[in-house]
């Protein structure tokens, strides 16, 4: 094993390397266009930013280009209706995110006459802005001296000085790492070459560590043992939460939708009838509990898993004539659905019970 003392890592050689190597997002004001005077624009990076936490680029870019195309100013999301938010949201998972969009886009219209903060401490007084948005949207948007540590650049951070204390306990270390590493010059672009550096070069498997412009300063490449950092706390098991679905649908092809409550997991979303299953507790998993008396039949079982469990829901099905009259809920046509707020785990309840449903309502 080598004895070589590392250098001191520097941000110098990451943003050559940046200048040469950057991703070309929709999102991003690369390298060139910012010799050319493109500057970014704060929406597009607070917008991006909401999106692609615990979410890959690959699935944020049509739901981007889609919020984009529907509101093309942060005026316009603050003018929506919150239903056509959540809607447009649908499949992104994490729908917290959208709600606290929706009032964020709120603030900044009607506190901050469409414009956003362009401090860290600004930022974070929105609704929904916590310390990693506020980071990285003062450093990108407005080029401010902030510290941001996303996971990618915490496995980079991790790696470059081999922190041996495990996650989360290790972040505020990391954090501090990163706070010194980040220039005056240039913060928002060093931001971005680490997130890059992570995704591309300093990956979880396999790092290509040859190819990276750190590997003069890497402690883990020096102790032979990238792959081990970061040093993760053992994950606990998630719990495994049942309940019940029910789908009804009319011989004029409608179907029985209804909206959860505001607050809680799924918040404001649209659904098909289900038990009161959360994430503490199930719900009943029989079609005892259907919102009408009907010949309910089983359509299986679909299983979701959520950030801190794992959700079972029996699904029922029944085709009747017409609409039944309910307290609770709407009938919507099945060529509708796409339009409809539905999270992944809808969908999959409903293609269990109506297997083309989804192929329908986009044809």
């Amino acid at each position: 094993m080598s004895t070589r003392t590392p250098d001191a890592p520097t941000a110098s050689p990451l943003l050559q390397w940046y200048d040469r190597h950057h991703r070309d997002l929709p999102w991003r004001v690369s390298p060139p266009m910012a010799r050319r005077g493109v500057r970014p624009d704060p929406y597009h990076v607070w917008l991006s930013e909401v999106m692609l936490q615990q979410t890959t680029v690959q699935a944020v870019k049509p739901y981007f280009a889609n919020f984009l195309a529907k509101w093309p100013s942060v005026i316009d999301l603050a003018r929506a209706p919150g239903e056509e938010v959540m809607a447009a949201w649908a499949g992104l998972g994490y729908y917290a995110r959208a709600r606290n969009l929706k009032k964020c886009a709120e603030a900044v219209a009607s506190q901050h006459g469409g414009i956003f903060p362009d401090t860290e401490e600004g930022l974070k007084a929105l609704p929904g802005i916590g310390d990693y948005t506020a980071a990285a949207v003062a450093a990108i948007a407005f080029n401010r001296q902030a510290a941001v540590m996303d996971g990618n650049v915490e496995r980079v951070i991790s790696r470059l000085y081999a922190i041996a204390t495990p996650l989360p306990a290790a972040k505020p270390l990391m954090r501090q790492k990163v706070a010194l590493l980040t220039p005056e010059d240039r913060p928002g672009d060093f931001a971005q070459a680490m997130m890059d550096l992570g995704a591309t070069i300093c990956t979880p498997k396999r790092p290509a560590c040859s190819l990276c412009p750190f590997n003069g300063s890497c402690e883990a490449l020096r102790l032979h043992d990238a792959e081990r950092f970061p040093v993760k706390a053992a994950k606990k098991e998630k719990p495994v939460r049942r309940g019940a679905a029910f789908v009804a649908v009319t011989s004029d092809g409608d179907i029985l939708l209804r909206r959860r409550a505001e607050s809680g997991l799924l918040g404001g979303m649209t659904e098909i009838p289900t038990t009161a299953w959360t994430a503490r507790q199930d719900g009943e998993t029989s079609a005892e509990a259907a919102p009408f008396k009907a010949g309910w039949e089983s359509a299986g079982t679909v299983t979701h898993v959520f950030t801190h469990f794992e959700l079972r829901l029996s699904i029922f099905r029944v085709a009747i004539g017409e609409r039944v009259q309910t307290d609770d809920g709407w009938w919507e046509p099945v060529t509708n659905l796409e339009a409809q707020a539905l999270p992944t785990i809808m969908k999959k309840a409903i293609a269990a019970a109506i297997p083309l449903a989804f192929k329908t309502a986009k044809g």
